[in-house]
């Protein structure tokens, strides 16, 4: 019976290793990679904490305005030497006892409407707490994007360097052949054979910066350095966008939804909202304060040790000496060696700054729209330009690798013909993927998140 349930066990165990090595060895595409950045990104996570902090200044605004103060305290002590008899007001030298009870509350019922600006600071803050947490997800999966980008690029060229060096690795025994028949030179076969050093080092080139660039998107992602990480490496499975073919878009009606939606101005503008109700607080300073005051206090009292005397009982005490108090408290600035001046004029010039970024962000969001589009449609010209020059080339390589084989061209043209072949794939596997960022940080603009592109 023990055998059974050590060999269930073993079973269980490796049962979910398998399930923890399926796990490791899923391939994520784009929009997988950008969810587990956002998800454990360090930026995310400082992001919330101040959205968390901006709920606690809101809560303690709230309760400012309006809720009271309320304090209590208590206090005990013997005092072993001359004294105030509480009873007959006179001195005594006799060890006494005391103790003593106080509840007291306050509330301020005009004081420059502070409370009331802070409400609205911070329903303002927290609304740009959640507009920082959209802007930094934003920027993540911008960054995870590229990253992504990188890697496939890299990819991409290391398995045509490798189909080169292939290519290259059969000229060279091609040529050493010809060589022993008579038909090629011995300075052929070394123009080959360091033709073929050229590719295998473009290849090994490429390999460490495929390594950096999968190491710069573990790093993004926040995915741990060490762990492997497969992703999906074909083109094909990269979000659709449209054809580089020319677009044609509401440029005004995209730059002001831009002024209007996008966090950089939602920020700014929240700043300068902020930054005017402060001023207003400051000014309002200038006024009196009123201020409601209301408290209860008791104390009992005792001569341990007297001949002859018998205290009072201690709630009689509690109940005969316990008073109440109402205060109404106005409270009047005359002179603070202008502080409160000094504070207005402060005050103002954050409110001119804030103003200032404001303007700023608005002027910076329409360039950046603007910009968008216009490396949108560049790379868009660029990648058409650069699948009809690739396409070319391709067949100028295999017409080249023909007469090269057959002896009609020299080993250089030969050379000349596959380093044109090879520039003009990475140029074209380049204008790819960057139309593929700037398209979609042109949609982006247009009011589409990039995870839900």
């Amino acid at each position: 019976m023990k055998a059974k349930h050590t060999f269930f066990i073993f079973v269980m165990f490796l049962g979910a290793l398998n399930q923890v090595k399926a796990q490791d060895t899923t391939t994520m595409d784009l929009k997988a990679c950008m969810r587990y950045a956002v998800e454990h990104s360090t930026k995310m996570r400082i992001a919330q904490a101040d959205n968390r902090d901006a709920q606690i200044d809101r809560r303690d605004a709230i309760l400012a305005a309006f809720t009271p103060t309320i304090e209590g305290s208590t206090y005990a002590y013997s005092n072993f030497g001359r004294s105030i008899d509480p009873e007959t007001n006179t001195y005594i030298r006799t060890t006494s006892f005391h103790n003593g009870y106080s509840l007291s509350a306050g509330i301020n019922l005009f004081n420059g409407f502070q409370a009331v600006n802070n409400l609205k600071i911070t329903k303002t803050a927290q609304l740009m707490g959640l507009t920082k947490e959209q802007q930094t997800e934003d920027q993540v999966c911008l960054a995870t994007m590229e990253a992504y980008c990188n890697v496939l690029y890299y990819t991409e060229m290391q398995e045509a360097l490798q189909a080169q060096v292939a290519t290259a690795e059969k000229a060279v025994q091609l040529a050493t052949r010809q060589e022993q028949l008579g038909q090629k030179s011995h300075a052929d076969v070394v123009q080959m054979q360091s033709d073929l050093a050229e590719r295998q080092y473009q290849l090994t080139t490429c390999r460490n910066n495929l390594n950096n660039a999968m190491i710069t998107l573990k790093d993004v992602m926040f995915w741990p350095i060490e762990k492997p990480l497969k992703i999906d490496e074909s083109f094909s499975r990269l979000p659709q966008c449209d054809s580089p073919t020319g677009q044609a878009e509401n440029i005004a009606q995209m730059v002001e939804f831009a002024k209007t939606n996008m966090p950089s101005v939602l920020l700014a503008e929240g700043t300068m909202k902020n930054a005017r109700l402060a001023l207003n607080t400051a000014r309002w300073q200038l006024l009196p304060r009123l201020s409601l005051y209301g408290g209860w206090s008791s104390s009992y009292f005792t001569y341990p040790g007297m001949e002859g005397y018998v205290p009072t009982p201690y709630f009689e005490q509690m109940k005969n000496n316990g008073g109440e108090y109402v205060q109404l408290s106005l409270s009047i600035p005359i002179f603070d060696r202008l502080s409160k001046h000094s504070n207005i004029a402060k005050r103002k010039n954050a409110y001119d700054r804030a103003q200032a970024d404001y303007e700023q962000a608005l002027q910076t969001v329409e360039a950046e729209v603007r910009r968008a589009i216009a490396d949108r449609d560049g790379s868009a010209d660029a990648l058409r330009q650069a699948d009809t020059r690739a396409e070319l080339q391709q067949e100028a390589y295999a017409l080249n690798t023909k007469r090269f084989e057959q002896g009609l061209i020299s080993s250089i043209e030969y050379q000349t013909a596959s380093n044109n072949y090879l520039n003009a794939l990475a140029e074209q596997l380049n204008a790819r993927l960057q139309y593929f960022i700037k398209n979609s940080v042109v949609t982006y603009y247009a009011g589409v998140p990039y995870l839900l592109q």
